[in-house]
């Protein structure tokens, strides 16, 4: 697979429930999602770069800064959802990697490495990201989604340096250990991984993603990577030194405009 034929769309809708019209706030001279557009931009292994709305707004606001927006249906029930609505007005590419707006300080280096997860793993149908979890509030908060993962292994049975095969997220401390040492979370390698919510698919699995059989499971942890686990599709994870802040309520939002004006 050639890693250049990939192309990052960022899924962005107008309502917030935390933090009203979050896309659109422009305290640093500029709205949010362009911030996040720049970053996005920085990958060496994507060939473009699109934002995916139910917004006139939005799409105006990308617009203005040079981006490119399609527009999506508000009844979108999540981010990838967006995208396979999008799918056919995208670029020809044969990966597609979701960027989630509220994350403008997301490293191009972190996108790059999921390109080229997929690139490594020709198994694999999705690739994400992980890093270490090591402190004990983040075990227990049901916000830091953890995830499961076992070596990759290829179809000669060679395992991938560096690669992991995720087999179950949760928002549950897993896995659950029988007999509990804090030293677990200091574990090389990694115990417990956090997981970075940055997906680059083929394009192939979101042309049948609607197809794809519902999952309880997903619905139950309302993660909706379990649905690509409990379809079969083989999910590659890579791991990074830490994950992006993102931006869910206003005082998320004033320490990254503080971090960006340096004070």
């Amino acid at each position: 697979m050639n890693t250049s034929s990939a192309v990052i769309v960022i899924p962005a809708r107008l309502s917030s429930t935390r933090l009203p019209r979050k896309m659109l706030l422009a305290e640093t001279g500029r709205p949010l999602i362009a911030h996040t557009w720049e970053a996005a931009r920085r990958s060496l292994s994507a060939s473009a770069v699109v934002v995916a709305t139910d917004s006139d707004e939005i799409a105006a606001a990308v617009q203005a800064f040079g981006g490119t927006a399609v527009m999506t249906s508000p009844e979108a029930p999540s981010g990838t959802a967006r995208i396979v609505e999008a799918l056919h007005r995208l670029p020809d590419a044969d990966v597609i990697v979701n960027v989630q707006g509220d994350e403008p300080e997301l490293a191009a280096a972190a996108i790059d490495a999921a390109i080229d997860l997929l690139a490594r793993c020709p198994e694999a149908g999705v690739a994400t990201l992980v890093t270490p979890l090591r402190r004990p509030d983040d075990l227990r908060d049901p916000a830091c989604v953890k995830a499961v993962l076992t070596p990759w292994r290829q179809t000669d049975d060679r395992a991938e340096p560096g690669c992991w095969r995720a087999i179950y997220f949760s928002r549950a401390p897993v896995p659950a250990a029988r007999d509990w040492s804090d030293s677990l979370l200091a574990a090389e390698p990694p115990m417990y991984w956090q997981h970075v919510g940055l997906y680059a698919y083929r394009r192939s699995v979101l042309e049948r993603w609607n197809a794809l059989p519902d999952s309880r499971l997903a619905a139950l942890e309302s993660l909706e990577q379990l649905r690509v686990i409990e379809a079969g599709i083989p999910l590659v994870a890579g791991a990074i030194d830490h994950a992006a802040r993102g931006i869910d309520t206003p005082k998320d939002y004033a320490a990254f405009v503080a971090r960006l004006r340096g004070t």
